[in-house]
């Protein structure tokens, strides 16, 4: 039986990864109130709602 190798278009592991690494090094400083306004501001531009939130 042969297997065959496709290649990857999309790697999202390394997106993840990336994201990670900005939101890390965009926050590292904060305290939690401003981590606290930096999550409320960033779901608010994506039109997000918490887990458990309507």
């Amino acid at each position: 039986m042969e297997t065959y190798k496709k290649e990857k278009t999309f790697d999202a592991v390394k997106m993840m990864r990336e994201i990670r690494d900005e939101i890390s090094q965009e926050t590292q400083n904060m305290t939690f109130e401003q981590l606290e306004a930096y999550i409320k501001a960033k779901l608010k531009e994506k039109d997000a709602k918490l887990i458990g939130q309507k």
